[in-house]
C-alpha cells in the first residue's frame, strides 16, 4: 500500500510524531480491514439483487403530490427494504425525522396501558428516556400511561446476562427491546449471533413476545440483519448507515406485516396507514443511497478500526479493540478528561469538508441529560454515516467517533483527533 504521508504534514499541519504512529497503526490493521471485504461484497450484491427482483425502474423516481396516493416509488422503496431485510413489510419515510422518531413511533404503536416492556441491553439511548419515563415529565410517557418498564443490565464482563433475561421474561411481557449499538455506553455492540440467542431464549419463555431491535448504526456490518434471526420488528435512521450519505432525512421500520400495519396507523391515522405520505421527490437519492450503503459502511468501519488502534497503541482504553467483533460503526475512546474530549471533537471538526473553521462546544442538546459536544461538519445535518464525533460531558469522559463516506476522510479525522489529544 503506497501512501503519501507528506500530504498530512504539508496540507493539514500534522506533526512527524503523529504521522509515524499512524504508519505503524495502519500497517497493523490491514488484516482486519481485509476481513470485511467479503461482508461488503455480500451486502452489495444482496441490495442489487433486491432491486432487480423488485423490478426497480426510472418511473419509481418520480414525484407525487398531495396525499401521495399510489406513490409507486415509495411503495417500491419499501418493497426493496423488506426484501433486503428478509421482512414481510417496511415503512421507509422522509417524514420520520430521525432514528429516535422511528423507535418512538414503533414503541408507542405497540405498547398500551398494562403492557410490559423489557430492555435486555441495559438502559436505552438517552433520547428515549423521556418517552419511557426514566427522566422528564412527559404527560404521555410509558410511566404515566402505566406501561411497566424493566431492564436487564450487562454482566461485569460486559456480556449479555442471559440467565437474568430468562428469569425476567414472563407471560406479562409484551415487548423485549434490544439496542444493537453501544449508544453512550462503553460496551460491545450486540452482534447478530447474540441477538439470535436472546430471541431464542425470549421466545422459549413466551412465544408471543414482540422482539424489537434498535438497529441504528448496525446495518450492513454483518451478512445478516436482526429480522433474519427472529426479530419481529426493527427500526433505524436513514442518515446513518442505510442512507449511504446521500439521503437528506428519514427513518425506517421493517418487520412483520401485522406490526407494520399498527405502526403505520400511529404514523398517519387508523384506516389510512401506509397509503398516504409523500416522498417529496427524494426517491432517487433514497434508492441510490441504499445501493451505496454497503460500501460506505465498510469505509466508515475501517476509519473506526484505525482510530481504535491509534489510541490503543498510545495506552488509552478503547471499545471495541481494533480486532474485536463489531456490529456497529461506533468507536469509543475513554479519555478520562473533559478537555481532551473537547480537543478530540474540535480536531474532528477541523477535518470536515463543511464548517471546518467552526469550533464545537458542549451544549444542552434536546433529549440529553448532560451537555453534549458534537463535531459534525457534514453535508447532511446530523448525518453520522459522515465523519463525526460526539460525547456527553460526564465522567469517565468517553468520546465516540463514527462515520466517514471514504476511508481517507475517516483516517484524517482520526489522525487529527489523535494528534490533538496526545
Amino acid at each position: 500500500m503506497q501512501v503519501n504521508y507528506s500530504i498530512f504534514k504539508d496540507m493539514f499541519k500534522i506533526g512527524d510524531e503523529a504521522i509515524c504512529k499512524l504508519k505503524v497503526a495502519e500497517e497493523e490493521v490491514q488484516s482486519v480491514f481485509k476481513s470485511y471485504d467479503s461482508v461488503k461484497e455480500f451486502n452489495q450484491y444482496k441490495v442489487l439483487h433486491a432491486m432487480q427482483e423488485a423490478r426497480l425502474s426510472e418511473q419509481h423516481f418520480q414525484w407525487t403530490t398531495g396525499y401521495g396516493y399510489d406513490d409507486a416509488g415509495r411503495d417500491k422503496l419499501e418493497e426493496v427494504y423488506a426484501r433486503v431485510f428478509k421482512a414481510e413489510d417496511a415503512i421507509v419515510r422522509p417524514t420520520i425525522v430521525n432514528g429516535t422518531h422511528a423507535l418512538s413511533l414503533t414503541l408507542s404503536a405497540l405498547l398500551n396501558s398494562g403492557d410490559e416492556m423489557l430492555s435486555v441491553t441495559g438502559s436505552p439511548y438517552d433520547t428515549l428516556h423521556e418517552l419511557i419515563g426514566i427522566s422528564g415529565d412527559y404527560s404521555q410517557s410509558f410511566k404515566k400511561i402505566r406501561v411497566k418498564y424493566c431492564e436487564v443490565g450487562f454482566l461485569e464482563s460486559g456480556d449479555i446476562d442471559y440467565k437474568e433475561i430468562e428469569k425476567k421474561v414472563s407471560s406479562a411481557t409484551k415487548l423485549v427491546y434490544i439496542q444493537r449499538s453501544t449508544g453512550y455506553s462503553f460496551r460491545k455492540s450486540i452482534d447478530i449471533k447474540t441477538i439470535e440467542k436472546i430471541i431464542k431464549i425470549v421466545k422459549a419463555k413466551n412465544e408471543n413476545v414482540i422482539c424489537m431491535v434498535d438497529n441504528c448504526y448496525g446495518e450492513f456490518l454483518e451478512t445478516r440483519e436482526p429480522t433474519e434471526v427472529g426479530a419481529d420488528i426493527l427500526a433505524g435512521s436513514l442518515i446513518k448507515n442505510p442512507g449511504g450519505g446521500l439521503v437528506l432525512t428519514g427513518g425506517y421500520v421493517v418487520g412483520k406485516k401485522s406490526l407494520i400495519d399498527e405502526i403505520s396507523y400511529r404514523m398517519t391515522s387508523p384506516g389510512i396507514g401506509k397509503e398516504c405520505g409523500l416522498t417529496f421527490g427524494l426517491s432517487r437519492s433514497l434508492f441510490q443511497g441504499f445501493f451505496l450503503a454497503p460500501h460506505v459502511v465498510v469505509e466508515a468501519l475501517r476509519g473506526a478500526i484505525l482510530c481504535s488502534k491509534l489510541f490503543e497503541n498510545e495506552g488509552y482504553l478503547v471499545s471495541p479493540r481494533f480486532d474485536e467483533q463489531r456490529s456497529d460503526i461506533i468507536q469509543g475512546v475513554q479519555l478520562n478528561n473533559k478537555e481532551k474530549v473537547i480537543a478530540f471533537c474540535k480536531a474532528v471538526q477541523e477535518a470536515a469538508p463543511v464548517n471546518s473553521y467552526v469550533s464545537p462546544e458542549p451544549w444542552a442538546m434536546p433529549g440529553y441529560n448532560d451537555p453534549v459536544i458534537m463535531a459534525a461538519g457534514t453535508f447532511i445535518q446530523g448525518s453520522s454515516i459522515e465523519l463525526s464525533a460526539d460525547a456527553p460531558t460526564r465522567a469517565p469522559y468517553n468520546v465516540y467517533f463514527q462515520g466517514g463516506l471514504t476511508y481517507e476522510h475517516a483516517k484524517l479525522g482520526a489522525l487529527k483527533a489523535f494528534q490533538s489529544v496526545i
